[in-house]
C-alpha cells in the first residue's frame, strides 16, 4: 500500500491487525522490514501495527530532496492522517527517534498517546560551544568520506558491531546479512542526506516540550549512537521519560533484546 506526501513523494507502508495503534518508525537505511520481530507479537497482543518506508527507502519513492527533519516528519505526519490515527504510540528507532521527536514538535500530540525512542539518535550529535558532549564535527566529516569512497565496505565493517555480538548478543549470521542488504537497498544518495541531515538536526529544546509519556531505551554499547551522547542525555531532557538500558546492547537492540524489548514496549503502552 502507498500514501503520497505533501511534495507528491509516493511512500510505502504496511498496516495490520486492529485495535489501538502503534507507528513504527524505521532507522537510516532500515524500512518496515526491520520490524519482523515487533509487528507479530502486538498483532497477537490486539494492536493495530502500521510501519513504513522511508522516502529513499525500500519500495518508497526515490526523490533527490526531502530528506532533512522536517520533510520527513512531515511524511510520517502524512500518514498518519492519511490513516486517520488516534491515540497513536510512535516507536522510532535511531533516526526514526528523531524524526518521531521532530513530528511532535510539528505536529503535536493530538494524535498521538505516547512515544518510544529505541536507540535514538537524540538530542543533537554535533559538537558545538554549547554541546561539548557531541561528536566533533571532523569525525562526522571522516564518517561521510568513508560512504562515498565505499558505502559497501563501510556497511560490513560495522555490521557486528550494529548488534554488539562480541559482548555474547545472539544474532545469527543470516540475519546480520539481511541488515546488510537492507541497508544496501536504500538510496545512496538518500543515505548522504540522512547521515548529513540527523548530524546537524538539534532537538533538545523540543525534547523537553514533550508531554505525552515517553519510553527512552538504549544499549550501553552502542557504536552507532554512543549511550553518553545519546539516550542517557535524551532520558534527562525528556519530562518524566521512563528510561530502560541494556548493559550489552548495541544499536540494533530490535532484534539482538527483541524480548526484552518487546516487553518494555508492551509494558509501556499498557501501563
Amino acid at each position: 500500500m502507498y500514501f503520497t506526501s505533501a511534495d507528491g513523494t509516493r511512500i510505502a507502508y504496511e498496516d495490520y491487525g486492529q485495535g489501538e495503534p502503534i507507528v513504527f518508525v524505521a532507522s537510516a537505511m532500515l524500512n518496515a522490514d526491520m520490524w519482523e520481530h515487533q509487528i507479530p507479537f502486538f498483532v497477537e497482543r490486539g494492536f493495530r501495527c502500521v510501519a513504513f518506508d522511508r522516502r529513499g527507502h525500500g519500495r518508497s519513492d526515490r526523490p533527490s530532496t526531502g530528506y532533512e527533519p522536517d520533510t520527513c516528519a512531515d511524511d510520517l505526519a502524512a500518514l498518519i492522517e492519511h490513516l486517520d490515527l488516534r491515540g497513536a504510540t510512535l516507536v522510532g528507532h535511531s533516526l526514526g527517534g528523531a524524526e518521531s521527536a521532530r513530528y511532535l514538535a510539528r505536529h503535536g500530540e493530538d494524535r498521538v498517546a505516547r512515544v518510544a525512542f529505541v536507540s535514538a539518535v537524540l538530542p543533537f550529535l554535533k559538537r558545538t560551544g554549547d554541546n561539548p558532549e557531541g561528536i566533533p564535527e571532523a569525525a562526522f566529516e571522516d564518517v561521510i568520506a568513508q560512504i562515498r569512497a565505499d558505502r559497501a565496505k563501510w556497511l560490513a565493517r560495522q555490521a557486528q558491531a550494529f548488534f554488539a555480538t562480541h559482548l555474547g548478543n545472539r544474532v545469527s549470521p543470516e540475519h546480520v546479512d539481511l541488515t546488510y542488504r537492507q541497508c544496501l537497498s536504500a538510496s545512496p544518495w538518500a543515505v548522504l542526506q540522512c547521515q548529513q541531515a540527523l548530524f546537524h538536526a538539534d532537538h533538545r529544546a523540543s525534547l523537553r516540550e514533550i508531554t505525552v509519556p515517553a519510553l527512552v531505551v538504549h544499549g550501553a554499547a552502542d557504536f552507532s549512537a554512543p549511550i553518553d551522547v545519546t539516550g542517557r542525555r535524551t532520558a534527562a531532557l525528556v519530562p518524566g521519560a521512563v528510561y530502560r538500558e541494556y548493559p550489552t546492547g548495541g544499536h540494533g537492540i530490535y532484534a539482538s533484546h527483541k524480548d526484552e524489548l518487546n516487553a518494555d514496549l508492551l509494558d509501556f503502552i499498557t501501563s
